[in-house]
């Protein structure tokens, strides 16, 4: 991005613009479901959806042009039929923060990692790892933080069974 000038605050308006003139129908905006939400930060959270495939172009593009400076939250999601990965990145420039889902199909639990473009992913990603079973392609560091190197099976799954429960 080399000819590309960074934008140190870009507006709400700006950010969508730019995100959809650059991704296209790879990402796609949407409106928070929480209505007080929507009244009280309506220009301080974006939604959108992305495509797997353009996630790590995503990241580079909101850190080196919007100046998206942190991932504060990589999380996952298990629906049952398929994963999602929920991305918070925050630009405090402008105190804007987008929330970026990532649907993963059940049979293919990989997504690119993006801790290489925010270090503070990196742990964010484990967890959810370790948690969920999704595997963060390119992760320096892909391994278990608290649970034992043996276990074979992901606790925050939905088919995951308690022991003792039936």
């Amino acid at each position: 991005m080399a000819d590309e000038q960074k934008i140190e605050s870009p507006s709400y308006d700006d950010i969508i613009s730019l995100i959809g003139s650059k991704f296209g129908d790879k990402v796609k905006f949407r409106q928070s479901t929480k209505k007080n939400v929507r009244s009280i930060n309506e220009k301080r959270r974006i939604f959108m959806d992305a495509d797997r495939e353009v996630i790590l172009d995503l990241a580079y593009f909101l850190r080196d042009k919007l100046n998206f400076e942190q991932a504060s939250m990589v999380t996952g999601v298990d629906w049952v039929d398929h994963m999602q990965v929920v991305y918070h990145i925050t630009n405090y420039f402008n105190s804007i923060t987008v929330e970026i889902v990532v649907n993963i199909p059940a049979d293919d639990l990989h997504v690119a990692s993006v801790a290489p473009v925010w270090g503070g992913a990196n742990w964010h990603e484990r967890e959810t790892y370790e948690l969920f079973g999704i595997i963060f392609d390119g992760h320096p560091k892909l391994e278990r933080l608290l649970t034992p190197k043996s276990y074979e099976f992901f606790p925050f799954r939905k088919s995951y069974k308690l022991r003792g429960s039936q």
